[in-house]
């Protein structure tokens, strides 16, 4: 008879708190640093104290008692033998009252305040005197309400004690690192040091994170990032893809001869980047930069006209249905009439279609007569088979998370060996990457950059004003209207409330209606039906409506020649490079445009630093890269990255606007490590990464 397995114990409490936090494994035990440090290694006398000081002070209590004035509270005079000093605390337990009984000994840490009626201390930790002091600095770690700190130390010290801690490094890059970190740190000593460190370091140095043993760790964390990046790439090139080649008087000739404007270089360079990516059969990975109105679409449909020239399908994929509609209206404007004569369409899917337009589309998809196939990320639901898929276009990528692109993968018919297949896949972004992102997080992306503006785009000029010019600004509206253009004004989306969100909308469009008679004022919001949304944009569109107010739904790709004013309202809640977007929709004619950012203070205050920040930032420069930078400064990584971040793991130490030294030779050590000491480098990884490797490779 088979042995029956013994019951797993449950977890207690705060077995599964520490789960929660993520901290499974002893390496993560270890790898969870102290938020700061208390110094208990000495006891210091009241005479020799000063006022607002943490400290750790002995003696015996004198008096103990209930008072209720104010409120009811525990007072207990503690004498050290120099001064005496009352601890107050206002939560207590019998338990309390005993251990600060009159007559007990015992040690108190916590701030000092003198006064008139001498010190005081509100609240400190107790425990009884005696016992030898700790010959280091005791560390709080970052945790939760179910974990006492107690609890969490005894769990970090002993999977510190477990963890693998041996070296992953081999020798030959040990010396450039030792070079890089200013000294020879091992990753043991460092942990070691930094969960207890001596009562001689500097703290400025701990906490800034300046000192070596910081710099080993983050060296390290740099470098499983990078290994993980380089794997993803290594990885992806056994894998296969379609060969796409261009026919000759195909359709790439033949929509390059439609266009009614000339490509501008970098369109023409990038172009040739994407096309030479997709003759490989190894799947494209290329991420498409440019600032707003570079012409990236444009790109985009030469890239779709290769795959079906090829004599395959082209997905493209939008994060919202206006904006599809948006990229769909120009890409079908331009390929329609070139698909038509091969007997070819353009199949669109959204989330609100009716059932029965839905399922045509989706037979024109399955049968491969739908040669582009436009849509949200409905396109990727499992009921969607494609005939032949072999390219997939995602604009606004890091909206689209990383089981988004995981789902697409399923989506390619196998290769004539009966070989699995992966579609090509060409990522566009408005919102350029920094440098140091792009080689950090974006190092398995190969990146392509359009860096000039099609020529008779005209320049924005961008002015910051407070609300209280409010009149002014609707008078420069008359001044537009008159002149024949039309005007965005746009109110912030105020997540926690939509019906706040849509009462403010709702009172500046009354407002205009109001001050603009004879024009036509529209109104767009998160909450109207599509249908809805779709006549007011094309009464816009047309030219028919003079102003639209709208929430932040025409953030990306809405494109209206003749909107030459952009208002943006309460432009102090909104990120920086959400409001560059923004701002991108006017300028895109030959009319002088301008944006307007009005900001409201806080009541009787002025504005906080960052959003100051912001506004000067958008003030100072058109030119996205340089908002972009401004921005990584402002908000730092974890916020810039969005949703490119569900999965892939963030740096927990690592600072990219500090640390671009650290960057740099954990970039070269990798292909090194990889190339030479592979099993290393996987030792290294499931260290550094554990189960979170998987989701880079998307």
């Amino acid at each position: 008879m088979p042995e029956a397995t013994p019951a797993r114990k449950p977890l207690t409490a705060p077995q599964k708190a520490l789960h929660k936090l993520g901290l499974a494994r002893d390496i993560d035990l270890a790898l969870h640093l102290p938020l700061r440090y208390e110094d208990e290694t000495r006891i210091v006398k009241l005479r020799d104290a000063r006022d607002g000081q943490l400290a750790q002070i002995e003696g015996t209590v004198t008096h103990s008692e209930i008072g209720f004035r104010p409120r009811r509270q525990l007072l207990v005079t503690l004498d050290d033998g120099s001064d005496t000093c009352t601890l107050r605390f206002f939560n207590f337990y019998p338990a309390h009252q005993k251990t600060l009984a009159v007559g007990a000994q015992v040690r108190v840490r916590g701030e000092l305040r003198g006064g008139f009626l001498g010190w005081t201390m509100v609240h400190p930790a107790f425990h009884a005197a005696g016992g030898e002091l700790p010959d280091a600095l005791t560390p709080v770690y970052p945790t939760s309400a179910q974990l006492p700190q107690a609890y969490l130390r005894k769990a970090v010290a002993s999977g510190l004690n477990r963890a693998d801690l041996g070296e992953t490094l081999p020798p030959e890059l040990l010396g450039g690192l030792h070079a890089v970190v200013r000294g020879t740190w091992t990753l043991r000593d460092a942990l070691r040091y930094l969960h207890h460190p001596g009562p001689e370091v500097s703290l400025d140095a701990l906490e800034d994170r300046s000192h070596p043993a910081w710099q080993r760790l983050k060296a390290e964390e740099l470098l499983a990032q990078q290994l993980s990046q380089f794997t993803a790439r290594q990885e992806r090139a056994v894998l296969r893809a379609p060969a796409l080649r261009a026919a000759p008087g195909g359709l790439h000739e033949q929509l390059l001869g439609v266009l009614p404007f000339a490509l501008t270089t970098a369109q023409r360079r990038v172009g040739e980047e994407i096309a030479r990516d997709l003759l490989r059969q190894v799947p494209m990975h290329r991420l498409l930069q440019g600032d707003v109105g570079s012409g990236k679409t444009v790109v985009a449909a030469l890239a779709a006209a290769i795959a079906i020239d090829a004599g395959w399908q082209c997905a493209l994929m939008a994060p919202t249905e206006i904006l599809a509609e948006q990229h769909f209206a120009k890409l079908i404007g331009w390929l329609e009439p070139l698909l038509a004569p091969l007997g070819k369409r353009v199949a669109w899917l959204t989330g609100s279609q009716k059932k029965k337009q839905r399922g045509e589309m989706l037979a024109l998809i399955a049968s491969g007569e739908a040669a582009l196939v436009v849509g949200t990320h409905a396109v990727i639901q499992d009921q969607v088979v494609f005939s032949k898929l072999a390219l997939a276009i995602i604009d606004e990528q890091h909206r689209f998370g990383v089981a988004q692109r995981l789902a697409l993968r399923s989506k390619v018919g196998a290769a004539d060996d009966g070989s699995a297949q992966e579609p090509h896949l060409l990522m566009m972004t408005a919102t350029p990457i920094p440098r140091t992102l792009a080689m950090s997080y974006y190092a398995d992306l190969d990146v392509s950059t359009i860096d000039e503006l099609p020529p008779g785009r005209t320049p924005i000029v961008t002015k910051v004003v407070a609300d209280s010019r409010r009149d002014e600004v609707i008078e420069r509206i008359r001044g537009q209207l008159a002149q024949g253009r039309q005007v965005y004004w746009v109110c912030p989306l105020i997540e926690e409330s939509e019906a706040l969100d849509l009462s403010n909308a709702t009172a500046t469009h009354a407002e205009l209606s109001a001050s603009l008679p004879g024009v036509l004022v529209g109104l767009l919001h998160s909450r109207m039906p599509v249908a809805e949304k779709k006549a007011v944009m094309s009464l816009f569109t047309g030219g028919q409506m003079g102003v639209l107010v709208s929430t932040t739904v025409i953030e990306v790709g809405v494109d209206v020649p003749n909107a030459s004013l952009m208002v943006i309202e309460h432009a102090e809640r909104f990120g920086l490079s959400q409001l560059h977007q923004l701002r991108g929709r006017v300028g895109r004619g030959a009319a002088a445009s301008a944006c307007v950012l009005m900001y409201t203070p806080p009541d009787g205050g002025r504005l906080g630093e960052t959003a100051r920040e912001r506004l000067k930032a958008m003030a100072d420069t058109s030119d996205g890269f340089e908002i972009a930078r401004r921005d990584l400064e402002i908000r730092g990584p974890g916020e810039f990255l969005g949703a490119r971040q569900s999965g892939a793991p963030l740096l927990r130490f690592a600072d990219l606007a500090t640390d671009t030294h650290l960057l740099d030779w954990a970039r070269e050590a990798a292909p090194v490590m990889l190339r030479q000491h592979p099993a290393l480098a996987e030792k290294h990884i499931a260290r550094w990464l554990g189960g979170k490797a998987e989701y880079l490779k998307a």
